[in-house]
């Protein structure tokens, strides 16, 4: 794994429970069955490490960052206010955009496999209409590191939001990230960055 964990790269994952296997805990709570499901996606890339390289674990880990991840909301709220005024052609542009983005973090910062493990606190809670799942990612050597990812229910299935690393929110980081994009180039130069930041991830 890359020690570099930054961006959504360090997002809703789980590997196994203390005091309870990773399907029970799906089963008690529907929210950990996307969670789950993604972090065997996850782990079996890893696995692949440089063998696949970065372009080969992003062309895996796609479809399950799609599944995963409620991409549509996580771009509007990125790109903010100025989202409304996007034509549809130029939304689906900056989510196709987003989305590689997100599947390059993974890629690049999960880059190899040496029995690390995320563990999930069992305490899931609701706040509204969402869910809240903590966890920990656990790595030889290393102190457990923080995570907390918000999920919501989008087309009868939970999918996450955004995530939380040292307790800072990853989408409001990306949100300003591109804010001055957002002002000078509009759809069009948000499309444009956010590819370049997953080229340069890519290499």
């Amino acid at each position: 794994m890359n020690s570099r964990l930054s961006g959504l790269a360090a997002a809703a994952l789980i590997l196994a429970s203390v005091g309870a296997p990773a399907a029970a805990l799906a089963a008690a709570d529907p929210a950990a069955t996307t969670v789950e499901s993604f972090d065997g996606s996850l782990i079996a890339a890893m696995k692949g490490g440089q063998a696949l390289g970065a372009k080969g674990r992003a062309r895996q880990l796609t479809p399950a960052v799609e599944r995963a991840f409620d991409l549509p909301t996580m771009t509007s709220f990125a790109v903010g206010p100025a989202w409304s005024s996007f034509t549809p052609a130029q939304k689906t542009q900056v989510i196709a955009a987003f989305t590689r983005l997100s599947v390059a973090s993974w890629a690049h910062n999960f880059d190899s496999y040496s029995g690390e493990q995320f563990v999930i606190d069992p305490n899931v809670q609701t706040r509204g209409t969402d869910k809240v799942v903590s966890a920990k990612l656990v790595h030889g050597g290393g102190a457990p590191v923080n995570l907390v990812y918000r999920m919501r229910q989008t087309g009868g299935s939970w999918k996450v939001i955004d995530v939380f690393y040292n307790n800072v929110s990853q989408l409001t980081t990306r949100r300003s990230d591109l804010a001055s994009t957002v002002a000078s180039g509009g759809a069009a130069g948000v499309t444009a960055k956010l590819n370049q930041m997953a080229d340069n991830l890519l290499k």
